[in-house]
């Protein structure tokens, strides 16, 4: 390692301008073109402070437009006493609404309310063309444009030889929808499973294999269950002094390098490697490994970078940070001379900062570890790798996460009280939904293999749909029966309306593709312009859910636009309408917006019921 090297490249990206300007089709964020052109106005009525950046936000009554600009009160502020064209708060509000750019985007204006707000209130036909144009160019061309170009995000991470619980869970389920969302907004995503494959549990693990194969060779058969392997070694370490010492000794042995303990060590790996890979398998999660090991190299030459900076200082004979506010230092080097947690987590910042030229490096582990992470924050802060203001790049946070809750209102465990298999859960939602189509009459309709991946389609997504649609940091009640419910705010009514939409437009015999080329659009009913206005709301929408990390915001999107797709064909007939081929582009585009929703929650849609 190059204990000289620094980050380099991390400058902070400018904010990318969606369009060349507001008469294009939306190809993004509707906020970022509205700010565009009320940027414009305003250097029009403003000319002498031209870097004003409006404040748009969608209006909170429907009877006022769809967007407002919420600056005019702050703009008068500055003004006042220095300028004799403005005598009013309205007068200002009036100019901005005056010196928007000509475009089709904007249908007309208004300034109202006692914070004289601009708003307005798009046009049905660009409404109509910019959603016609993603049918015809892709919903790619609606993602968000962020200003990070890198970023890593470490989730799953679970520690060898110990099954993965619930937790594990989690954070693969929210750390693949993070990545998901980021890689659709053109984000290169660097998947990190940062397991725990060097921490103190292998002297402990390692020693006890010697003692029951003393030349290290063992098959995994004679192995046998990893957890069952780890707990009689626990047990072992816990009940017997000797052994505990000799354990002790082999952690620093096998982190300095000996050669026999190499073999036994990738043993016991590639035995919980082939576990995990089940979970993500079902779950359909892509990660790359980088373990605790892979870091090693670099944790000598990164306790220098920081024992240089003053940073590092001797405590009870350990090597220790201070941060501010904690009641406790941050021990990197322990006072045997063995690494920890915290040597491996910086040396693996470092290294994601420097040699992987990450601009944004997310953690996502359940609230417990919030601390851990605020002090590695701290000293990287202290350090000058990353700025201390929190928000410029390059930057680095951590997504904490609650807990998941059995009936009983405590932590999920089977009815014995042990860590329930995600294996086991995964497949008991699958055959719970095998159960319910089955009973739907399904198994005279489909064939064996629609039948399974549909039941996997339903019951994998169920589980992952009910964990993000609650803030993160909220603890939720695993319970198979409400999150396998048909009805409310679950997966399985998501993916029914999605099957329901693709139904209208095969009864409708109409060829979809052909209709996309040849067909127009037209919103004239309230229930259309409602469904097309939300639908080009979705960009906002995922970069909302990118910046604040809350995939929960993206689920109450999709909810809310299968509602609003109710709405819209509870009134206005379809099949047989002298609409029909209006209104079916507005299904069809309705089904794509929701497919794209299902692929960034990691959620496989169903076409049929």
């Amino acid at each position: 390692m190059n204990t000289e090297a620094k980050p380099d490249g991390l400058k902070t990206h400018s904010s990318s301008t969606m369009a060349d300007d507001a008469n294009e089709e939306n190809s993004g964020s509707l906020k970022e073109l509205l700010t565009k052109a009320f940027k414009e106005s305003q250097s029009i009525t403003i000319p002498d402070d031209p870097h004003i950046v409006p404040v748009i936000d969608k209006c909170s009554k429907k009877q006022f437009g769809d967007y407002q600009c919420n600056n005019v009160m702050s703009l008068w502020a500055r003004l006042r006493g220095n300028n004799t064209e403005f005598k009013s708060p309205q007068d200002v509000g009036e100019a901005i609404g005056r010196n928007l750019p000509p475009c089709d985007m904007i249908d007309s204006h208004s300034v109202a309310g006692p914070g004289c707000f601009v708003s307005i209130r798009l046009s049905n036909q660009w409404i109509a063309k910019s959603i016609q144009k993603m049918l015809t160019d892709g919903i790619d061309t609606w993602a968000p444009k962020l200003a990070v170009k890198r970023v890593v995000v470490d989730f799953s991470s679970p520690n060898i030889a110990k099954e993965m619980h619930v937790g594990h869970l989690r954070s693969t389920i929210i750390g693949d929808t993070i990545a998901r969302m980021l890689e659709y907004s053109k984000v290169d995503v660097l998947r990190r499973n940062h397991v725990g494959d060097w921490g103190t549990p292998f002297g402990m693990l390692i020693e006890f294999l010697f003692e029951k194969f003393p030349n290290g060779e063992a098959s995994d058969q004679a192995i046998g269950e990893l957890e069952v392997f780890y707990k009689a070694s626990k047990k072992r370490f816990d009940k017997d002094p000797p052994f505990k010492e000799r354990a002790q000794q082999a952690v620093v042995r096998f982190q300095g390098g000996e050669e026999k303990y190499r073999k036994p060590w990738s043993q016991i790996c590639q035995i919980s490697r082939n576990e995990f890979e089940k979970v993500y398998q079902r779950l359909g999660v892509h990660l790359e490994e980088k373990g605790e090991s892979f870091y090693k190299p670099y944790i000598p030459g990164t306790l220098n970078l920081l024992k240089e900076k003053g940073l590092i200082e001797k405590s009870d004979d350990a090597d220790v940070i201070f941060t501010e506010g904690k009641n406790r230092p941050l021990i990197v080097v322990k006072s045997d001379g063995a690494y920890n947690y915290a040597s491996t987590d910086l040396a693996a910042l470092w290294y994601r900062l420097n040699e992987e030229k990450a601009e944004w490096i997310i953690y996502v582990t359940d609230v417990g570890q919030k601390e851990h992470f605020d002090m590695i924050f701290s000293a990287a802060k202290y350090a000058g790798w990353v700025p201390t203001d929190g928000n410029t790049y390059p930057k680095i946070s951590h997504v904490g996460f609650g807990h998941v809750l059995g009936a009983d209102g405590k932590k999920f465990r089977t009815r014995l009280g042990g860590v329930v298999k995600l294996v086991d859960l995964l497949d008991e939602a699958k055959k719970r939904c095998t159960t319910a189509l089955l009973k739907r009459g399904k198994a005279a309709e489909w064939t064996p293999e629609e039948l399974e991946r549909t039941a996997e389609a339903i019951g994998y997504g169920a589980v992952k749909y009910v964990d993000l649609k609650n803030n993160i940091l909220t603890n939720y009640k695993f319970d198979y029966d409400h999150m396998l419910n048909d009805k409310g705010d679950t997966a399985v009514y998501l993916l029914y309306a999605h099957a329901r939409i693709c139904s209208i437009i095969r009864k409708s015999g109409k060829d979809i593709e052909e209709l996309k080329m040849a067909g127009q659009l037209i919103l004239e009913k309230d229930q259309e312009r409602d469904l097309g206005l939300y639908l080009l709301q979705f960009p906002e929408v995922v970069e909302e859910a990118c910046t604040t990390l809350l995939p929960n915001i993206l689920c109450k999107y999709l909810y809310d636009l299968s509602e609003k797709f109710t709405s819209f064909y509870s009134v206005c007939q379809v099949v047989g309408s002298d609409e029909e081929a209006s209104r079916l582009l507005l299904c069809e585009a309705t089904a794509v917006v929701m497919r794209k929703c299902f692929h960034l929650l990691g959620i496989t849609p169903v076409y049929k019921i």
